[in-house]
């Protein structure tokens, strides 16, 4: 039985994917994908997300934002573009935002400052956030502690503890797994996986990066693996594929705001 199923997270709108969009949409489609969130990370990017989104309409959206490694090079009216772009149709979510202390491309207080500014646009939009998170967790936690609201959103592409799970799922956000989920040794990632409640579950690909088991490796990644994700969850948690796939799907409409 084809699974539905929903790709929160996939740059479609890099260079892997130049000569090759109409095809992974196909696949995709073939595999029971009902739609895709193609991210921005940056102001040439999120303008393609929202060029693919107006291509295909009701099958991929956008999200428009500066990830923390482009703030570094980006112009001064980067972010007014980023405002601009939010009220573009097919725009459903801002980011990717947040924080990243793995590289080293932006100063933390920069990435700070952005991720703040992110967060005032979903309050202005009403539309929910997508949040980077890389060696990160607990300054993001900390500074989701300090707002006055959190607008509603995703920890994309999770990989931190339980313990911080619970304080991203006390502030109303979304956890979202991607092919991490799948590796061999991400046992301790499966069990913080299997205990996220039903209604805050989401899965995505991150392609054309991090390609799940059997695929371990294989670049690109595609929207159409993220059934590999879906049915690794479903085992973790012991339930039924078809079931999982309905509640991630549903939770995905219900966050973007989709029909």
């Amino acid at each position: 039985m084809t699974l539905r199923l929903f790709d929160t997270h996939a740059h479609l709108n890099t260079d892997a994917f130049d000569d090759s969009v109409q095809d992974v949409v196909q696949r995709a489609r073939d595999a029971g994908v009902e739609g895709i969130m193609v991210i921005g990370i940056d102001a040439e990017t999120s303008r393609r997300a929202c060029d693919l989104a107006a291509e295909y309409p009701g099958f991929l959206f956008a999200a428009v934002g500066i990830q923390p490694n482009s703030i570094a090079e980006s112009k001064p009216d980067d972010f007014a573009v980023i405002e601009e772009l939010a009220g573009y149709p097919g725009v459903r979510a801002i980011g990717e935002t947040g924080l990243d202390c793995y590289w080293d491309d932006t100063p933390i207080e920069m990435q700070h400052d952005f991720f703040d500014r992110h967060m005032e646009l979903c309050r202005q939009t009403s539309l929910p956030m997508v949040i980077h998170m890389r060696e990160s967790i607990d300054l993001i936690v900390a500074q989701l502690d300090r707002q006055s609201t959190v607008p509603p959103g995703i920890m994309h592409s999770y990989t931190g503890d339980w313990d911080n799970a619970v304080k991203c799922l006390d502030h109303g956000l979304h956890i979202s797994f991607a092919g991490m989920v799948t590796f061999k040794k991400s046992d301790d990632l499966r069990e913080v996986a299997k205990k996220v409640p039903l209604d805050r579950l989401l899965i995505e690909t991150d392609s054309p990066y991090l390609s799940p088991e059997p695929l371990r490796g294989k670049r690109p990644n595609e929207p159409a693996r993220v059934e590999h994700t879906l049915r690794c969850l479903a085992q973790a948690r012991g339930i039924a594929p078809e079931q999982l796939a309905e509640i991630t799907t549903e939770n995905a409409k219900k966050l973007f705001q989709l029909p």
